[in-house]
């Protein structure tokens, strides 16, 4: 079949689930053309490189390999040709104020070891616990991430699964209840943060992130994150498919019931039998799709629900390798609960701070400079719906402030041995990601915005608009997006085959 016989797709934005989206659909015979406002591909997995030193802009903890190798499966090619996965260990080391820490790993006998330290009681909890995540991992994740979620009819076959699993518990309570000790209920209801949850709100469905890392791992591809973007892009241009950077949308054309085609801010018009958004869910609705009755009222519905944290990253290069810093390295400040309440609640910037920090050159030294170490740190902060924070004036000060308390605690020296360095706000969040009031991942994931609470893999009143990413089912992070675009590709191919593109 030749180009022109085939069914035109255009996805709107190449972030992870957007690219993810864009292979499958030109794996299954679709023609389809990547449109992209920046000038690299990513979106929240963009790439800065500075004086040698290379830094992955966002997402860098990759927990289901398996789920980016069916795309390559997908398209008849193999992953380990195009990039190569690298295991990481410990997952994760978690640090406290009092000088304490707890190594993250996948080795029953040393998280035992651990557990028991810190509470010998607690080793019995972790086993029950760790039954629960994994119950929750199979219908939660296995059966259900990539499934979408179309009519509340859906919802109600979930129910019963939903209700048997406690999924109205938070994360936090439901550690909680198997846990004593304060330290290892942080330890093990973080990860909800991950994906812009907050611990004490979001569904303890998603306790099921601990499951999905003892199952498969923690990993990370030579030559970062933006390695595997590379890859993927690859990937879709060796199947023939289109990609155009600097290539802003102004607008998704409708009328009726139907998008027509795409039009960037130059002017030219990509006509398009389905048109699929990797944008900013409000952004979509409300802005390209504005003009249009269904963009209006939706983007209004939209923007009154509850988004998530924002983010402040702090990317920096130092001509120093730290040696006694793992890969990933969360460091808890001396509040948990009251400052994730401020994080997600408050109107201001909190006095405290909580930080993830990367340290990529533990596992991959070819990311700076010989005997360098390239970095970031980033802490949850409030966004700007909450927050209206001139975060031009204060960015500069609470980059001040991280480095203080890094240089005080895990990285001596770090002041003197500072090469490069450089911010990113909720500002950037909003303004280069078109997040809405910068929101760092979408719609906050509680239960009443989960499945099919959750804006629609298929839009329901437009039949040839399209969602993937994290503000769909079934979310944020990295499994996640890509998840939603198997389900969305799902939706489209099936409604290709059934004459709904036609």
């Amino acid at each position: 079949m030749s180009n022109k016989d085939k069914k035109q797709a255009v996805v709107v934005g190449a972030g992870l689930g957007g690219l993810a989206l864009a292979i499958r659909l030109q794996a299954s015979g679709m023609q389809v053309t990547l449109l992209e406002k920046r000038d690299k591909p990513g979106g929240r997995a963009y790439v800065y490189e500075d004086q040698g030193f290379v830094f992955d802009a966002g997402p860098t903890v990759i927990t289901d390999p398996s789920c980016i190798e069916e795309l390559f499966t997908a398209a008849g090619k193999r992953m380990s040709d195009y990039v190569e996965m690298l295991p990481v260990a410990p997952f994760y080391r978690l640090c406290w104020e009092d000088g304490s820490h707890f190594d993250y790993v996948n080795d029953q006998e040393a998280l035992d070891r651990q557990i028991h330290a810190l509470n010998p009681a607690d080793v019995e909890g972790y086993k029950r616990f760790l039954a629960y995540s994994k119950a929750v991992f199979e219908e939660g994740y296995l059966k259900l991430g990539a499934v979408p979620f179309l009519s509340f009819r859906d919802m109600i076959a979930a129910g019963p699964q939903l209700a048997r699993l406690q999924a109205w518990r938070s994360v936090y309570s439901l550690v909680a209840k198997f846990i004593q000790d304060e330290h290892l209920r942080q330890a093990f209801s973080f990860h909800s943060l991950l994906v812009g949850g907050n611990p004490f709100a979001t569904s303890s469905i998603y306790t099921l992130i601990h499951a999905l890392e003892r199952k498969w791992g923690v990993w990370f591809p030579r030559g970062g994150t933006g390695a595997l973007v590379r890859a993927m892009v690859k990937l879709f241009e060796d199947i023939g498919g289109k990609i155009e950077l600097n290539a802003p949308v102004a607008r998704i054309e409708a009328s009726g019931n139907r998008v027509s085609g795409v039009r960037v801010e130059d002017g030219r018009f990509f006509p398009a039998d389905a048109v699929a958004s990797n944008a900013d869910v409000v952004h979509t609705y409300a802005a390209l799709l504005g003009a249009h009755p269904r963009g209006a009222s939706e983007g209004q519905a939209l923007q009154k629900k509850r988004f998530s944290n924002s983010l402040f990253v702090l990317y920096f290069g130092l001509d120093h390798h730290h040696k006694q810093l793992q890969h990933h390295t969360v460091c808890f400040g001396p509040r948990y609960r009251e400052l994730i309440k401020d994080i997600f609640n408050g109107e201001t910037l909190a006095d405290d701070f909580s930080l993830y920090l990367h340290a990529p050159c533990v596992t991959d030294p070819s990311l700076a400079p010989p005997g360098c170490g390239s970095h970031y740190v980033l802490a949850p902060v409030p966004h700007l719906g909450n927050a209206p924070i001139d975060w031009e004036v204060e960015g500069p000060r609470y980059r001040d402030r991280i480095f203080d308390y890094l240089e005080k605690r895990y990285m001596p020296g770090l002041r003197s041995q500072l090469v490069t360095s450089r911010i990113f706000t909720p500002l950037d969040f909003r303004d280069q990601l078109n997040a809405h009031v910068g929101s760092a991942f979408s719609l906050e994931p509680i239960l009443t915005q989960s499945a099919w609470f959750r804006p629609h893999n298929r839009d329901s009143v437009l039949s040839n608009l399209y969602l993937v990413g994290a503000g769909t089912h079934p979310g944020a992070g990295v499994p996640g997006v890509i998840g939603s675009a198997k389900a969305t590709a799902g939706l489209m191919v099936e409604d290709l085959r059934d004459g709904i593109l036609a």
